[in-house]
């Protein structure tokens, strides 16, 4: 897709309406705004729940899935908490504490080791299980958009994805 120096901030919402997947880019301001995201995602209707996708840089990324009141969320490294607003968010809203300076230094210490949080189930239901998400998000070598496209072909809406995906990149 891209190269590190082209790593951009994105949103997408994933949905299904009539048997089929669709995907649209949601206002890049949302990458760093929750509460602004959950409530993009609940004004769009659909089936099975609507997702989001979120990429910030080469850093992490956010899953998030809503299925009326209920919210599921995955942040693939808490570690981001320290520099990223949105990864503050999530680990507030899943009232997981924001690692202090020490847990952060443990934690960084192996530079092949990611920390996530939240719903590793997220998509279990979809068919992507807790160990496959674990792997995927655990890969230091892809970046969050490689990532969110094989979850996104593992779940069954890759071509939306990389359509909207293509209006980020070109």
């Amino acid at each position: 897709m891209a190269d590190e120096d082209d790593a951009l901030d994105f949103a997408i919402v994933v949905y299904r309406e009539d048997e089929c997947w669709d995907a649209e880019l949601l206002p890049v301001v949302l990458t760093s705004d929750l509460k602004g995201l959950i409530h993009a995602l609940r004004q769009q209707p659909s089936e099975s729940g609507t997702i989001g996708l979120v990429a910030v840089g080469d850093e992490f990324f956010v899953a998030l899935r809503v299925l009326g009141e209920r919210v599921d969320v995955f942040l693939s490294d808490i570690a981001a908490s320290w520099d990223f607003p949105l990864a503050r968010q999530v680990l507030d809203y899943l009232d997981v504490p924001v690692p202090d300076e020490e847990e952060l230094d443990e934690i960084l210490q192996d530079e092949e080791t990611v920390l996530p949080a939240g719903d590793l189930s997220i998509f279990a239901d979809l068919g992507l299980d807790e160990m496959e998400l674990g792997i995927l998000s655990g890969d230091i070598d892809l970046l969050p958009e490689d990532v969110l496209s094989s979850i996104a072909a593992r779940l069954g809406f890759s071509e939306p994805f990389e359509r909207a995906i293509e209006s980020v990149f070109g």
